[in-house]
């Protein structure tokens, strides 16, 4: 039996949102010890043109020196980065710098790959709407060959006609079929861990 996960999620460019507690209150039933940090200290918003202009204030660098801040008092637990749209990309930068990370699940979100990434076999699940205006295809299939070369062990799971953050029922993209399969692939995926 798999020994449960130390998982940070990280939320999306909408912010600390209930659908994100909601999330990490679903892996905690299935075992796991869950933290997610909040990169925006308290602030939500409600569109996504807003979430980029909040996610622009703050600046990337800034957003990726909290989560590396959050991270750090955990680090030495062999921890499963995840994270939704701008929070998964932000998960899997933490992760192909943790050699000791033991998994990135990654849900509606990527991000690019620096030529010298490394990892031993990392194991990676993606889940994406299909098609995704943040996620075209041609940006997925790069994306996926960068993983491999990086020695990922990568999964990608296509939701058809799902919008873009599908997974949260307060959002118009919210698509309960898909949202469901994601968590029970998604939870299978860590249990395997």
């Amino acid at each position: 039996m798999a020994r449960p996960s130390t998982i940070v999620l990280f939320h999306s460019a909408y912010g600390l949102r209930p659908a994100v507690h909601a999330a990490a209150e679903r892996l905690r039933a299935a075992g796991h010890e869950v933290h997610v940090p909040d990169l925006y200290e308290g602030r939500t918003v409600e569109s996504v043109e807003e979430g980029r202009a909040l996610k622009d204030e703050i600046g990337t660098d800034e957003l990726l020196v909290r989560a590396v801040r959050a991270v750090a008092p955990l680090s030495a637990r062999g921890l499963v980065y995840a994270g939704f749209s701008l929070g998964g990309a932000i998960a899997q930068n933490l992760a192909l710098g943790d050699t000791e990370a033991r998994g990135l699940l990654l849900l509606h979100g990527t991000s690019d790959i620096a030529e010298d990434a490394a990892t031993d076999g990392l194991p990676v699940q993606l889940h994406v709407a299909d098609p995704d205006p943040f996620e075209p295809h041609d940006w997925l299939n790069a994306w996926y060959l960068r993983m491999g070369r990086a020695g990922a062990d990568v999964e990608v799971y296509r939701y058809q006609g799902a919008g873009h953050l599908y997974t949260d029922p307060e959002l118009p993209d919210y698509d309960e079929q898909a949202a469901e399969r994601t968590w029970q692939v998604a939870l299978a995926f860590l249990a395997e861990l």
